[in-house]
């Protein structure tokens, strides 16, 4: 069993285009939550979210390029590019044949499915765009990774919801640890903000009119984001040999399902996640310090997950530091995990703990010590990055400083 390292980080998001920015505002404690341009929110109740504004796929790509490429995807190679670099990988034709790519997304290219049924039933025409299935499948953005950098090894895309690019992190370190890959790309990405979603989500009833306020008494519920995060996974021993400085370890991955509700959560199902986590690492939970809460600020998901880490660490809860990086970055769906295994690694590295933004009053159901508002500076051995989707399902990565 080899030990696995991040070293590189990719990163587009509302908070910021690539990792030094996303650093930058999210231990300044910035919330990028702002009202929608890109949508006509006229006919939403709500008007909020994490965009990522002013973004020309025609800076970034090729004309040809962009016309098999959905938002989603292209913020997935951008990200992928970035870490890619970072990590200062040297290809060779070995590595590319067993490097893996594994992402996370849970809703794949939605803007041109929309862009589709508007023709056929609001046009009335006849035909969709040919592309339509390679610009909406789910893997597209893995495809597209692989397609860029030549990478012939394992490449698919995980799609459990909120939880899809945690799942896909943890399997590629599974993978680098045991040896069937000696580097992995993993990450997830998501786009959306597309009339059609937005109503969806809007009959819900679970999104916020304001803001994100996670874990405080005034919460109303989640705001949406979009964009990307990659990292790059491989051994320490293979890192250290070409010089490369790794970030941080990925030590343990849980997963679990609550078999229970397509939608209200329970407190055991997340438990059980991040005690497998600790378990898989080996760690003790006395040497974790901090907790990048799944935190969506919806009323349920926050009592339930205080409860979760209470069960799961007991006394040692009130020694934790937990925040929510979403109230700032919004909730980017199945690339969320992705986000937060960035923030969690970029934690660990600077001695930083983000802070939950946008926080006003204590919840007594929510006692945990939530970092409110300003940025710590605290050095912890170890952390955690929850994420707990709809459909009942729990994934958790646990972190070790270098």
């Amino acid at each position: 069993m080899h030990r696995v390292v991040i070293t590189g980080t990719g990163v587009v998001s509302a908070l910021g285009r690539n990792t030094a920015e996303f650093c930058q505002s999210l231990f300044s404690g910035t919330s990028a939550i702002r009202e929608l341009l890109s949508v006509d929110t006229a006919q939403l109740r709500f008007k909020h979210g994490a965009e990522i504004r002013d973004y020309t796929p025609e800076k970034h790509f090729e004309t040809k390029d962009i016309a098999f490429m959905d938002r989603f995807a292209q913020f997935a190679v951008l990200a992928a590019r970035e870490a890619i670099s970072h990590a200062g990988i040297a290809w060779s034709q070995e590595l590319r044949e067993t490097t893996a790519v594994i992402t996370g997304s849970c809703l794949g290219g939605k803007f041109a499915e929309e862009s589709g049924y508007w023709e056929l039933f609001h046009n009335g025409r006849n035909r969709v765009q040919p592309l339509t299935i390679p610009l909406s499948m789910s893997n597209a953005g893995a495809s597209h990774i692989g397609m860029q950098f030549g990478i012939e090894g394992p490449t698919y895309t995980v799609s459990t919801a909120c939880a899809s690019s945690t799942h896909a992190i943890g399997q590629a370190f599974w993978m680098v640890r045991s040896g069937a890959a000696p580097m992995a790309i993993a990450g997830g990405s998501e786009a959306p903000f597309f009339l059609g979603g937005l109503k969806a989500w809007e009959a819900m009833r679970v999104i916020s009119k304001d803001t994100c306020r996670p874990f405080s008494a005034e919460r109303s519920g989640m705001v949406l984001g979009e964009g990307a995060a990659m990292l790059v996974l491989e051994t320490l021993d293979a890192a250290l040999a070409r010089g490369a400085r790794p970030i941080a370890e990925i030590v343990g991955f849980g997963m679990s399902a609550d078999a229970s509700h397509i939608t209200q959560p329970l407190a055991t199902g997340p438990s059980r996640a991040m005690r497998l986590a600790l378990r898989d690492g080996g760690l003790a939970p006395e040497q974790i310090g901090y907790i990048n809460a799944h935190g969506t600020a919806t009323e349920a998901n926050d009592r339930i997950e205080t409860a979760a880490i209470r069960s799961t660490f007991g006394s040692h809860a009130d020694k934790l530091a937990v925040s929510s990086t979403k109230s700032m970055h919004g909730h980017a769906l199945g690339a969320a995990g992705a986000l937060e295994a960035v923030a969690s690694a970029l934690s660990l590295k600077h001695g930083m703990l983000p802070p939950t933004a946008n926080f006003l009053t204590p919840d007594p159901a929510c006692n945990l010590d939530v970092v409110p508002n300003e940025v710590r500076v605290a050095s912890v051995e170890a952390c955690l990055s929850n994420s707990f989707a709809f459909g009942g399902l729990n994934a958790v990565l646990a972190f070790k400083a270098l």
